[in-house]
């Protein structure tokens, strides 16, 4: 079969969709699969074993182009999120099988439907994901944590662009989660660097931008390589998989270190739609999360506890690297209310 796999998305959307092509390949070793992604996040799929093609659009693509995508010889379309869009474009292109949820308004475009409601958080993001093969009639195991590949050649571009010194990734940005304040990873760098090591600052061009406004360093001291929109994504990648740790919120680059192997210290908001039962990174390290009762939604400076993430101290980030990078404690990712 020709499988096309159907999730134009953020990182960690993708990255939590590949056990995916994983599971197939074991039921299916002999199906060719496609993976359907946005343009920005395609860059992380590439050279990966499981996938044999990747194809992007972007996000107002129009709609006859859509419809040229999955007239490409597809036996079946999985729509790992119910993009309505694409769902009528692949049921206008006659897709055989079209696989998907079947709680939205908008299922009878397909015509495999698998009831489960991801919103009750009761499983991981990548299990939903993977459960979904129930409607191609396949009985899917368990899942397989995703990894990613980076290739000797852009290895050893990280090596020599980063020297050979102790590292670790500051990730202050993010967009699916509330943020600590730019301040706490002002000082979580400045202790860092204390203590010896070397700290890298990643992000985008315009959120490099907002840090340096919002920390008013008008100069970092040595030890600290500001590499915020400097970095292609690839070359991300290559600087997280010669790092020791990376400290981020819960974003797509959290998820891209956990599926290089790398320890992550992930601080999570207590919002249930951002709940670590449903999204947290698929390898080692620690989740910190503020010890508040969780929320259905945020009603931002009403709520009481409207100082959540910053109830998360400096000091408590500080000791879970050092754990994690001088007493070699990488076991198994634990979740701590601090």
């Amino acid at each position: 079969m020709n499988i096309l796999l159907v999730r134009p998305d953020g990182i960690g959307d993708e990255l939590l969709s590949l056990p995916v092509a994983t599971e197939l390949r074991r039921l299916m070793p002999g199906a060719r699969v496609t993976f359907l992604s946005s343009a920005y996040a395609a860059p992380v799929l590439a050279h990966h074993p499981d996938l044999d093609e990747v194809l992007t659009v972007a996000a107002h693509e129009p709609f006859g182009n859509l419809v040229r995508v999955f007239k490409r010889g597809f036996d079946a379309a999985i729509f790992l999120k119910p993009f309505r869009r694409l769902m009528a474009a692949a049921w206008l292109a006659r897709v055989p099988v079209r696989v998907g949820t079947g709680y939205r308004w908008y299922s009878w475009l397909l015509n495999r439907r698998v009831y489960e409601h991801r919103s009750d958080f009761s499983r991981h993001e990548s299990a939903y994901n993977v459960g979904l093969l129930r409607g191609m009639g396949l009985s899917p195991g368990d899942v397989l944590p995703p990894h990613v590949i980076v290739t000797s050649a852009e290895r050893t571009w990280a090596q020599d662009f980063l020297g050979h010194s102790h590292r670790i990734i500051i990730h202050p940005g993010g967009f699916s989660s509330r943020l600590w304040k730019p301040s706490n990873f002002r000082d979580l760098i400045l202790r860092l660097v204390e203590e010896g090591r070397e700290v890298l600052l990643t992000g985008s061009r315009e959120e490099g931008a907002r840090f340096q406004a919002e920390t008013e360093v008008p100069r970092w001291p040595e030890g600290v390589q500001d590499l915020m929109g400097l970095l292609t994504l690839r070359e991300l990648m290559a600087v997280m998989a010669e790092s020791q740790v990376v400290v981020s919120l819960a974003t797509g680059p959290m998820h891209l270190a956990a599926a290089l192997g790398i320890p992550t210290v992930s601080l999570f908001d207590p919002r249930r739609n951002n709940s670590p039962a449903r999204w947290q990174p698929l390898g080692k390290g620690t989740i910190l999360m503020p010890d508040v009762p969780t929320c259905e939604k945020c009603i931002y400076e009403a709520c009481p506890y409207w100082d959540c993430l910053d109830r998360i101290t400096v000091e408590s980030v500080v000791a879970r690297v050092r754990a994690l990078v001088d007493q070699n404690s990488v076991g198994p990712l634990m979740v701590a209310r601090v």
